[in-house]
């Protein structure tokens, strides 16, 4: 029980596994790499916003954008491929969307110093309404057959987006973890004063952190334009609180500094597991997010009174060596001495 607790890693795939052997115990015909390959298809916009929503929240910051971010980048690709331009550059005009949507984020957060929450529920609000002023409030439609390939399974049922967002994942996870650089986002969030204290570089670190998230913002609008074929305009409205939930499901404390970016593939890859589960069986789509929010907050509820008792048993036994034995008792450590006092 204390290695789940400290391992939310092994808490989420244990989870994950549970969800699947429930899925084959009602149909057996469910378990097999087709359904494997479903829901990681499905997943991969959220696992990118995700690890995005990683990176800011480990600088003890918070990203509600992303959402519009995915749409307003999705537009970028869309528009300009139906203006004639090729495919590689419609793609570098939608991350060079995104990075400066993020980076504008990071500006109201470090520089103007607006508190991450507030000022990302206004851009939220800005990058839909450009959205919708870009396009006239009309979907985007007729992409090219380029791009919708780029979907299209060419190994074990995973897409070419499919393997980049796998590369992304474990570049992602290992500068976090293996590189100073990656451990700079931990020290900011864990400690502001003393990471500024040891050199790091923190007001670029977070500016880094929000442009890296709108730069996977991007890349999800991208995956979401080939996956789907067409626009709407209303393309990644709730995906940023999706994109929290995993995070948290995942092990990354919303007061920054704690987490992995693999935790946070794995809470993303349940919450989608959840949405494909209904939809085999034939629930209705209406369901989806009320039961999503049901497991997260059952989830959340028993980790923090597993945590809690955890903690009281830990302090438990590291006061009770101070307490002396009463009188007769058998087995319990009296307050320590030191070595004189024993002679």
């Amino acid at each position: 029980m204390k290695k789940l607790l400290k391992n939310r890693e092994l808490s989420a795939l244990l989870a994950i596994l549970a969800l699947f052997a429930v899925l084959v115990a009602l149909n057996h015909s469910y378990f097999s790499l087709q359904t494997l390959s479903m829901i990681f298809t499905s997943a991969q916009i959220l696992i990118l916003l995700a690890v995005g929503a990683t990176m800011v929240m480990l600088t003890r910051n918070i990203d509600v954008s992303v959402g519009s971010t995915v749409g307003l980048c999705a537009i970028a690709v869309g528009m300009a491929l139906n203006n004639g331009y090729s495919l590689p550059v419609a793609m570098l005009f939608a991350l060079a969307t995104g990075a400066l949507a993020g980076f504008f984020n990071g500006v109201l957060v470090v520089w103007l110093r607006i508190p991450a929450i507030v000022a990302t529920l206004g851009t939220l609000g800005l990058y839909r309404g450009g959205m919708l002023l870009w396009t006239g409030g009309k979907w985007i439609e007729g992409l090219p057959a380029s791009l919708k390939l780029l979907s299209e399974p060419v190994a074990l049922g995973v897409s070419p987006l499919g393997m980049l967002v796998l590369l992304l994942v474990a570049v992602a996870a290992w500068i976090l973890a293996r590189t100073a650089f990656g451990r700079d986002f931990y020290a900011v969030g864990d400690n502001l004063a003393a990471a500024r204290q040891l050199g790091v570089a923190v007001n670029r670190t977070r500016l880094l952190a929000f442009t890296f998230n709108g730069m996977l913002a991007a890349i999800g609008g991208i995956i979401f334009a080939s996956q789907i074929g067409f626009v709407p305009n209303q393309t990644g409205s709730g995906l940023e609180m999706k994109a929290i939930a995993a995070c948290v499901l995942g092990g990354i404390s919303l007061l920054g500094g704690t987490g992995t970016v693999i935790g946070a593939f794995l809470g993303a890859f349940f919450l989608t597991q959840i949405d494909t589960v209904l939809v085999l069986f034939k629930l209705p789509a209406w369901w989806n997010d009320f039961i999503a929010g049901l497991v997260l907050l059952g989830v959340l509820v028993l980790d923090g009174r597993l945590r809690q008792a955890l903690a009281r048993h830990q302090r438990a036994q590291k006061y009770s060596r101070f307490v002396p034995p009463l009188p007769g008792a058998k087995n319990v450590r009296a307050f320590p001495r030191k070595k004189k006092d024993v002679a």
